[in-house]
């Protein structure tokens, strides 16, 4: 077991001896807190706030010289990451530094006036996954509203894009599909840090009030667009249980908009979580080889045999397919779920997936994908050609007026 710790320590520590990039919080501190100096300072985080020695940002700066830090805000998960996914959040005192923690994930998505007093900047300090369906992304951007309101300044501690800085897929979301799951008009899938994406919602005026804040951003040190998140020699920390490591963000947008309808195992509730899709009814090898027929660029297919430790399937045998994005570039992600659809349809006409899922799922999946009309045109044949046109009707535009907030090559 010595032996084991030694070694798990020495990879970090190589680790961050040759790491790439410096995250905001790192870069802030480089500048001895300058910008925080004489202010009260608010923090959204959670557990993937920390700097490249994994020292968490809210120790960072409650032990900073000049910084007073006054109050902690908690998304999904909590800032210390002991809440579950979806569960509600509650306010509380966090017992290492004594701050108050107000909760933003549970009756209240939004700060108040009374939770931004004795606040004068808000800083914001997550781990994101690049897909519009992660909550994160809406926190910051109704904290950016409430700021803009009440007069305080917002801060973004700049972090890694991990699907990367160029990727864009999945129509603007639509008026009748707002939630807290596709808060804004953007793709599912937009290459933007979450510090050009504030910028983007602030100065295009999309914040949920129209108004604009009062917005910095402290930007990485050594991050260009194309980079993978193990190209940045970062550590990862999961920003939420489902997402253990930088693939799983990857995978997340090719397989959770299905998971959404409750149809298969998506690899949640076992060990290989957005990995898979599974049920009990599907024949691995056949579906395998369908699916690999279709050689669809940057990805590939195994069959899997699993029996889910808990979710969808507990406790049953369960086959299906592993995919492997092999050309992130090359890869349309959010369309592998599409074509897994596609092929089951045509395979088992008994369990087509628009017609056998849970009708009561149907409007998640209507908020994730941004737009009614996507269910609607795959119900009709289940098949990914029908889609297409509208899933990436927003793409090059959004890249060609994104472009401008781009902070890095």
């Amino acid at each position: 077991m010595k032996k084991i710790l030694i070694s798990a320590f020495c990879a970090l520590a190589a680790m961050i001896a040759t790491a790439q990039v410096k995250p905001g919080i790192e870069v802030l501190r480089d500048s001895g807190f300058k910008a925080l100096q004489g202010k009260r300072v608010g923090l959204i985080t959670n557990p993937s706030g920390v700097d490249n020695k994994l020292k968490s940002t809210i120790d960072i700066l409650h032990e900073a010289p000049g910084v007073d830090l006054v109050a902690l805000y908690s998304p999904e998960h909590g800032v210390r990451g002991d809440v579950h996914a979806g569960d509600h959040v509650s306010d509380y005192v966090d017992p290492a530094t004594g701050v108050k923690v107000y909760s933003i994930y549970g009756k209240n998505l939004r700060p108040s006036r009374e939770m931004l007093d004795g606040v004068d900047v808000l800083l914001y300090d997550i781990q994101d996954n690049g897909c519009r369906s992660y909550t994160f992304i809406s926190s910051m951007g109704v904290a950016m509203d409430a700021c803009a309101e009440y007069g305080k300044q917002f801060m973004v501690l700049d972090r890694p894009n991990p699907v990367g800085g160029n990727k864009v897929e999945g129509c603007l979301v639509e008026d009748s599909c707002v939630s807290f799951v596709s808060k804004f008009p953007i793709p599912y899938l937009y290459g933007l840090t979450p510090g050009e994406l504030a910028n983007y919602l602030n100065d295009e005026g999309l914040l949920p009030s129209g108004r604009k804040v009062d917005l910095s951003v402290i930007p990485m040190e050594g991050w260009t667009r194309d980079m993978t998140f193990a190209e940045t020699g970062m550590p990862w920390v999961l920003p939420s249980p489902h997402i253990p490591n930088p693939e799983a963000a990857l995978l997340y947008p090719a397989s959770g908009i299905l998971g959404e309808l409750n149809y298969m195992n998506i690899g949640v509730g076992y060990t290989l979580p957005f990995k898979l899709f599974c049920a009990s009814w599907v024949d691995a090898e056949a579906l395998s080889r369908r699916l690999n027929a279709l050689d669809i660029p940057g990805v590939m297919f195994r069959p899997i045999h699993i029996k889910p430790f808990y979710g969808f399937g507990k406790g049953e045998n369960l086959q299906g397919v592993e995919f492997y994005i092999t050309d992130r570039d090359k890869a349309p992600i959010t369309l592998i779920q599409f074509y897994v659809m596609q092929e089951l349809a045509d395979m088992y006409p008994d369990h087509k997936a628009m017609e056998t899922a849970d009708p009561s799922r149907y409007s998640m999946f209507d908020k994730v994908t941004g737009s009614k009309e996507i269910r609607r045109r795959f119900a009709k044949n289940h098949k990914v050609a029908d889609i297409l046109d509208y899933w990436n009707k927003d793409n090059e535009s959004f890249a060609a007026k994104s472009a401008k907030y781009h902070l890095y090559k």
